[in-house]
């Protein structure tokens, strides 16, 4: 031991003490455990002789799951954002993730219609963001979105003291949940990018998680949803789309909720849209389907010069939100893939020939018949055939186009209604009955491949 430190050698010496003691059964008889233990820390340095340690028991507290109320998923848009939840929007760059987040809040500060056509709940919202400034892009795309602006916040810094200094997601959580608090609480809290939150390791699990808590408990605290924006791995393409999400799986795990972007085809942009929005994950409720949208830009009215995104939403879509991208990101097909939809647009033609099927009946047939469902789904569109439910609940029904229904549904009272398309620029913020009309009239096939 002459080459070890004094404390390590003293160390040293006591633990040969310690266990020749216990060895000969001495232990008890002489020195106590804890006489002995303070004698090593004299040893080495860390603490007087005269000082004690006063050594405090955690007590875990255990609840009976009697006495715990069960309480309903309270939604702010059924299925897609709930309150007190943490939710994920990632996808890649040019899909509108920010301006996607601001049409959300666009909605929920005038009570207007979501996507689907179901109505929101007027609220608040707080905004922040760490990429893009309010006053020439985050505000702009409000006003274009039709937002009711009184209703929206921004986290413009935190006062530590006397010093005004940047709001950083990572160590402010408890000053703005008590600033959420003061303000009368919100619906939604929007955080971009969500990767701020992490002080330490973005790829590293514990330190995600570490970092993410806060801001699920002020989430859990306030009653808001709280939707963090990220971004795709690159080459990521074809993996899982929660997967794909970059950073730690750790982000995808702790969200409730991961909604995800995509381009979509040129072929398949006239459906209601050229991207989508679907749900990748739900841990609270259903996690499949999605909605087409476009990206539009206008001159804000009154402010000549100042120009913002927004998004008109389209056709609602079925189908997991890994059907959905892999058919959105697939690449240009050879001659040989065009004969497999050749094929594969006699099958379904074949298959439903005798009626309307239920899309699990005609995913396990076209397995069986050795087409993927991707080549189904391509072949579903050249064919214009139509997806229905009959209730929420039920699965979606398959059937070819007929003249004769089209017409019918066209005259259902409802069947505006459960489909939202391409009409005007604030579609999804009005009210039932009001008298907004499109710039331009929609044309007949926007309402051929829309699905409700």
């Amino acid at each position: 031991m002459g080459n070890l430190p004094k404390e390590a050698e003293r160390g040293a010496a006591f633990l040969d003490e310690f266990i020749a003691r216990k060895t000969q059964g001495r232990v008890n008889g002489g020195a106590s455990l804890e006489e002995m233990a303070e004698k090593l820390r004299v040893s080495v340095g860390t603490s007087a002789p005269a000082t004690r340690t006063e050594h405090r028991c955690t007590e875990v507290v255990l609840q009976c799951a009697d006495a715990i109320p069960l309480e309903p998923i309270r939604w702010f848009w059924p299925n897609w954002l709930a309150a007190g939840k943490v939710h994920i929007l990632a996808g890649a760059p040019g899909t509108g993730k920010t301006t996607i987040a601001l049409a959300l809040a666009a909605t929920i500060t005038t009570g207007g219609r979501w996507p689907d056509g179901t109505h929101a709940t007027p609220g608040r919202v707080v905004i922040w963001s760490g990429e893009d400034d309010p006053r020439d892009t985050l505000k702009p795309r409000l006003l274009a979105a039709g937002a009711n602006i009184k209703m929206v916040r921004f986290v413009s810094g935190a006062i530590e003291g006397e010093e005004h200094r940047a709001f950083d997601p990572a160590k402010d959580t408890t000053s703005l949940c008590d600033a959420i608090v003061k303000a009368g609480g919100v619906q939604l809290l929007i955080v971009d990018p969500i990767v701020s939150a992490v002080m330490g390791d973005s790829h590293k699990s514990a330190e995600v998680r570490r970092g993410l808590q806060p801001l699920s408990d002020l989430a859990a605290a306030t009653g808001c949803a709280l939707l963090g924006i990220s971004h795709f791995s690159k080459g990521s393409a074809g993996r899982e789309p929660t997967e794909r999400v970059t950073g730690s799986l750790a982000f995808g795990a702790v969200a409730r909720v991961v909604l995800v972007t995509a381009r979509r085809k040129e072929e398949e942009a006239n459906a209601g849209g050229d991207r989508v929005l679907c749900r990748s994950k739900s841990n609270i409720g259903t996690d499949h389907g999605g909605v087409a949208y476009s990206l539009r830009q206008t001159e804000l009215e009154g402010h000549p010069g100042i120009f913002a995104s927004y998004v008109v939403w389209g056709n609602t879509i079925e189908g997991t939100a890994r059907e959905i991208l892999a058919e959105a990101e697939a690449q240009p097909k050879d001659e040989s893939d065009g004969r497999k939809l050749g094929k594969a647009q006699q099958f379904l033609s074949e298959l439903l020939a005798q009626g309307a099927l239920p899309s699990e009946t005609i995913k396990a047939e076209s397995r069986d018949a050795g087409f993927s469902w991707a080549t189904i789904r391509r072949a579903k569109k050249k064919l214009k055939i139509r997806s229905n439910k009959m209730t929420y609940e039920s699965d979606w029904l398959w059937s070819l186009p007929d003249e004769e229904t089209s017409k019918m549904l066209k005259k259902h009272e409802d069947a505006h209604q459960k489909s939202v398309s391409i009409l005007a620029k604030f579609e999804h913020l009005g009210e039932e009955g009001d008298e907004k009309k499109s710039d331009a009239e929609p044309r007949d096939d926007d309402f051929i491949e829309v699905e409700i």
